[in-house]
């Protein structure tokens, strides 16, 4: 039995949570630039980037939820339920969501990922009212009607099939299932036509209802935004819905887990009638919160990323093998993958394959020269700044930070620390990176002689 006065004391503790709590995370100069984060109780983040110079602002909501959060059976339910959310709420049509944004000039859409899910609309400053309005009713209030499951089924396949019609984007759903497997991470995020078609309106609902909890959800708005404006308008978006239930509820931690299974020296191959071959040669990378990561930024924009990198001098520019030839990286919450692509006439692959392999091993055996470092690194900085120049940029960049990491890095912080990468770093990541054995996927015309001889490009 309880006494009344614990119940008061109850009362009052449950009243103290419910209390939204307020951070400045960055402090820009005269405002511009500084960065905000809001926790309501319930559990939703919001933050902000102030831009007062700009005339624009981005609205998105990130879901903590990506195509590695599903099941076998599952496959491409995130992807599906993203086409949903556009369809309808119990107070808008389809036409009324896409009609509203597109009155003000503004522009709206989403993306799915492995580890998440972002959607957003980009207007003029005056119209962020309508788009937070927007953009919380769909987050909120989707209906998932049978018929909308069906209709959209047949975009979805669609789109399944525009991706398999491209060959030089195919190959990366590929490398991913050659290096992780019947994994999470190795299944595409649109799914396949098999988990598509078996997918109804009922285990998209429960998935949604699962998934798009506010304390899975970050909102992110950056431009010419006053930030406790943005949280009175989400705030009372999210409570006309009923979506804030619970005062205590806490915001989830950023993606932990299990490791990823990663394999080494697999070859796979997809025999298609193309005009090119379509290359990745690649091995397990960093995860993303590896401290290691700014170094790999350094090795990989020397290795793969421009015209004055290594591979493109070799492959294209003094041999002339191939148009497109670059690498990159990819980092999960618990792994990562090093990858570099080519695409190439058939007949070419196996010199295409040769001049990367022997590339790859000279530098995680003598590593890279010191101005090839220097250079890489002003790069590196210089495309970083450079890919921040807009609000959907700035959006993009403190939501993720907020959904992927729990905390925000200004500008000047990354680029001091990609500064600060130095030559003894880039060429001990070298060795750890490059050093492994490598896997391979390939799709093209190739012949059964070609794919002996692949097999033992990875050996």
């Amino acid at each position: 039995m309880t006494s009344r006065g614990s119940k008061a004391t109850a009362r009052t503790s449950s009243e103290a949570r419910a209390v939204a709590r307020t951070q400045t995370l960055i402090k820009g100069e005269n405002g511009i630039g500084t960065v905000r984060r809001t926790t309501l109780p319930g559990g939703l983040r919001i933050v902000t980037e102030t831009l007062p110079s700009v005339r624009s602002a981005t609205f998105g909501i990130w879901a903590h939820v990506g195509s590695r959060d599903e099941t076998p059976a599952l496959n491409g339910a995130t992807h599906y339920l993203e086409h949903l959310l556009f369809k309808g709420t119990a107070t808008r049509s389809a036409l009324d969501i896409s009609a509203a944004i597109d009155a003000v000039g503004g522009e709206m859409n989403a993306f799915t990922a492995k580890e998440y899910t972002c959607y957003y609309a980009r207007v003029l400053d005056t119209d962020l009212p309508l788009a937070i309005d927007v953009v919380c009713d769909m987050l909120t209030g989707s209906v998932i009607r049978e018929e909308d499951v069906d209709v959209e089924r047949g975009a979805i396949l669609e789109e399944i099939a525009m991706t398999e019609d491209d060959p030089g984007d195919c190959v990366h759903d590929l490398f991913a299932h050659t290096m992780f497997g019947d994994n999470p991470l190795g299944r595409p995020v649109l799914g396949t036509v098999d988990t598509v078609n078996a997918l109804t309106a009922d285990r998209i609902r429960r998935f949604y209802k699962k998934h798009y909890d506010p304390t899975h959800l970050v909102v992110a708005c950056a431009g010419n935004v006053d930030h406790d404006k943005v949280v009175r308008r989400v705030r009372a978006a999210f409570e006309k819905a009923g979506a804030l239930k619970d005062p205590g509820a806490q915001p989830i931690a950023p993606r932990g887990g299990r490791r990823a299974p990663r394999t080494a020296g697999r070859v796979e191959l997809l025999g298609r009638k193309t005009e090119q071959a379509h290359i990745v040669l690649g091995m397990p990378g960093l995860a993303r919160t590896d401290e290691r990561r700014w170094a790999l930024g350094v090795l990989n924009t020397a290795l793969g990323g421009g015209m004055s990198s290594r591979l493109f001098q070799e492959v294209r520019e003094k041999r002339g093998l191939a148009y497109s030839v670059y690498s990159y990286t990819s980092g999960f919450a618990d792994c990562g993958l090093f990858g570099v692509y080519a695409g190439c006439r058939p007949s070419q692959v196996h010199d295409v394959l040769k001049i990367c392999r022997d590339e790859l091993d000279r530098v995680a055996e003598h590593g890279l020269p010191d101005d090839e470092i220097e250079r890489a690194i002003g790069q590196l900085r210089g495309s970083t700044v450079l890919g921040l120049e807009d609000t959907g940029a700035l959006m993009n960049r403190i939501g993720k930070s907020e959904l992927c990491w729990g905390e925000q890095m200004s500008v000047d912080d990354m680029l001091s620390r990609i500064a600060s990468v130095t030559p003894d770093d880039v060429r001990s990541v070298a060795r750890d990176i490059l050093g492994r054995r490598p896997s391979l996927s390939v799709i093209g015309p190739l012949k059964d002689k070609q794919a002996a001889r692949l097999h033992e490009a990875v050996a």
